[in-house]
């Protein structure tokens, strides 16, 4: 078929936008025949028959995948026209007089309810969402209206539990004037300090509720260490170069409400035992989200809205040829996640893609806050190339465009983590990678289009379990010919002072149950005559999200024996594992760094070469699970590495996301983050396995699957298969 009868069956189907709607009671009724039995309208099949047309068409613009209406879902009369007269388009609301809705009748004589159209318009939308015809006279909602007063009468907890399968409808040929881009910037402010107040909200547990129980001993956050020599003898005699110390740290948050003995983060964190976060979502909408990808964006957003707290607030940052912010940060009540579907809902693809424009805005957006939460994030979604950079080339400005923030009123700015998700094939896995390992985010990979709302979930189930915050690691010589080596801790900032006596390691913030693990190199000096060698003390401070105050915890006193002779050295299963991490990791960006100059016989080589290393380790003989799970992601590198046209397709964003998740050892998408035999799974928490298994629970139970049907399994943490240190 020619680009011009594609176009024409474009416009003769409305394959413009997808328009996520909840379904009403009057529908629902509808929907049954006097049989008692569910049935499609003939608008439904309508939408059959225009997916079949797209996929044979274009593959590239509609995967095989496109989502059939659900027969959960809304339908619509035969007669368009007359259907109009009695539901809102926009709600699918019923319109009758006395049910106390004011109605709106635009001059194309369509008509809508009111605070429907109002609040459509609001978000930019100021043609006739039926017709497409452009209206001069526009509706207007004054500031005072809110939408806990007038609004359709839906639940958005019910339309996701009960639909969650969003469903296509038309909304006309997909159009881009440049003129709306326009229109939508000159409505935004100046400065983005219209944010909700993080507290004196009705509808909101007063915030002093959290700081008493936060204050109290009830709800307790601490920081666990434990420190390893690679062996636990030296002979007093001899010195060692390069020694290796392992230190372990794990943040822990126990209170009264759980069981005794119970670990809280598998049941997932209360929000009253974590801080409350801001955080600001910036979408790729360019006119290659068209179709299938938009409607799963969708879906996966109105699962992060649902999982939002009243004490958390978000924004949306839509992105195409130019950015627009669809709302401010704004407290997830009832009423704020109305809104923010109904803003969400209210997308549409088309135009280029201007990532670091998205960028910017929403960087804007958190640094124009009036109010701060303790917690803030940007994720970012793309699944394009940038239209106005080369491709792996960032700006000289790059750096100004990354978000950075005040925190406790000092002067200090402070980097917010952007968390990087690709999208499909066709993205920019370089700039997604270099954005967030600038910022201390993470960059994932989402390979397989229908695990998108699986991947948000991974992130803002960690997001959302946040204890710990700004925790520094101090290591400190205690014998005083000891000096300090480097200090391996991926991509956490290091500093060892010029004394070569203390070190620090800067990590952040911390969620519920992660774990981080560096290694600290020494010199083991001569013995003494004492049995034992006193090498370094390790401590770490950290500031509570919740008081502000700053805590610290007690020394770990790091020793080792010193025998005449050692009988039998024993090497530390712990360590080696993480040499073997630390080993992979620099594997990667090394065949990387071959595969970018075109050498991928050489960046194969060197990832075999890493295999073969691992299988010789002590850990590798002792069955060490994270050592059989770096081999089989070392040997899915090389699969994706065998053409060149499957490193560009997939091996080069697959390595990437991998480092990502190594250097900051935090979980990330990698192809299919559903699959639980991946490494993806080697950092996640409890809380990220949770709300990845209500993620995994919505899909499964929706009406129409997004990907072929999977045996039900809840995902469980790769830790959890590991030995037990």
């Amino acid at each position: 078929m020619g680009v011009s009868k594609w176009r024409k069956v474009k416009v003769a189907f409305g394959f413009g936008s997808c328009v996520g709607v909840p379904r009403t009671l009057d529908e629902t009724s509808s929907s049954v025949d006097a049989a008692g039995t569910g049935r499609f309208s003939d608008a439904t099949s309508l939408s059959t028959e225009r997916s079949q047309v797209i996929r044979s068409s274009d593959s590239r613009l509609a995967s095989p995948n496109i989502p059939k209406p659900s027969s959960s879902g809304p339908l619509l009369s035969k007669s368009v026209s007359r259907s109009s007269k009695k539901t809102c388009a926009i709600c699918l609301g019923t319109m009758k007089l006395g049910h106390g809705h004011a109605l709106f009748t635009a001059e194309c004589s369509h008509s809508f309810h009111f605070h429907c159209i109002a609040s459509n318009v609001k978000h930019g939308n100021q043609i006739c969402p039926v017709c497409r015809a452009k209206w001069k006279d526009i509706p207007f909602q004054g500031p005072t209206s809110d939408l806990s007063h007038g609004r359709a009468r839906i639940s958005p907890v019910d339309w996701l539990q009960e639909d969650a399968m969003l469903t296509i409808l038309p909304r006309g040929p997909t159009r881009t004037n440049s003129n709306r881009h326009l229109l939508l910037q000159a409505s935004e402010p100046d400065v983005f300090n219209d944010d909700d107040p993080i507290d004196c909200q009705p509808e909101l547990h007063h915030r002093s509720s959290f700081n008493r129980e936060a204050a109290s001993n009830e709800t307790i956050r601490s920081i666990d260490i434990k420190t390893y020599p690679e062996v636990s003898a030296v002979q007093r005699s001899t010195t060692q170069q390069n020694f290796s110390v392992l230190i372990n740290l794990k943040a822990h948050v126990t209170s009264s409400q759980q069981c005794p003995g119970g670990n809280q983060g598998n049941a997932g964190i209360s929000q009253a035992s974590r801080a409350p976060v801001d955080l600001v979502t910036v979408l790729d909408i360019s006119g290659s989200m068209m179709g299938t990808k938009l409607v799963l964006l969708k879906r996966a957003m109105g699962f992060v809205i649902q999982n939002l707290g009243p004490a958390d607030r978000l924004s949306v940052i839509a992105f195409s040829n130019t950015a627009h912010r669809l709302f401010p940060l704004r407290r997830m009540t009832d009423s704020g996640r109305q809104h923010a579907l109904q803003a969400v809902n209210s997308l549409y693809a088309n135009g280029g893609t201007n990532i670091l424009e998205g960028l910017k805005k929403g960087a804007k957006v958190m640094e124009d806050r009036r109010e701060n939460n303790p917690v803030c994030s940007i994720i970012l979604l793309s699944d394009g190339q940038d239209s106005y950079t080369d491709r792996g080339h960032l700006p000289p400005d790059f750096q100004s465009r990354l978000p950075f923030a005040h925190r406790g009123g000092g002067n200090s700015g402070l980097q917010l983590p952007v968390h990087a998700f690709g999208f499909g094939a066709d993205h920019d896995p370089v700039m997604l990678h270099s954005i967030s390992e600038t910022s201390g985010g993470t960059f994932s990979f989402i390979e397989a289009e229908g695990v998108i709302q699986d991947a948000f979930a991974q992130c803002i189930g960690g997001l959302l379990s946040v204890v710990v915050q700004d925790l520094q690691v101090r290591v400190e010589c205690v014998h005083p010919d000891l000096r300090l080596g480097p200090l391996k801790a991926g991509s956490y900032a290091t500093n060892v002072m010029s004394d070569e006596r203390t070190g620090f390691i800067d990590v952040g913030d911390l969620y519920a149950d992660e774990e981080r693990d560096f290694l600290v190199s020494v010199n083991v000096p001569v013995g003494d005559s004492s049995n034992e060698t006193k090498l370094v003390n390790v401590w770490c401070v950290y500031k509570d999200p919740f008081s502000k105050e700053s805590l610290s915890t007690e020394g770990k006193e790091v020793r080792i024996q010193r025998p005449e002779i050692v009988r039998e050295c024993v090497v530390s299963i712990e360590v080696d594992r993480q040499r073997n991490r630390l080993r992979a990791a620099e594997a990667m960006a090394e065949s990387r760094a071959a595969a970018e100059r075109g050498d991928l016989a050489s960046a194969v080589s060197v990832l075999e070469s890493c295999r073969r290393g691992l299988l010789e380790t002590v850990s590798s003989h002792a069955g060490d699970q994270l050592c059989v799970a770096l081999d089989a992601e070392l040997r899915e590198m090389q699969e994706r590495m065998a053409s060149r046209q499957k490193y560009e397709e997939s091996g080069r964003a697959y390595v990437l996301s991998g480092m990502s998740s190594h250097s900051w050892q935090r979980a990330t998408a990698r192809g299919d983050s559903t699959e639980i035999t991946s490494l993806v799974h080697a950092y996640q928490t409890p809380s990220m396995v949770n709300m990845l298994t209500r993620s995994q629970t919505l899909t499964m139970f929706s009406d129409v699957p997004l990907s072929p049907p999977t045996v039900p399994r809840a995902p469980r943490s790769f830790t959890e298969r590991m030995q037990p240190r």
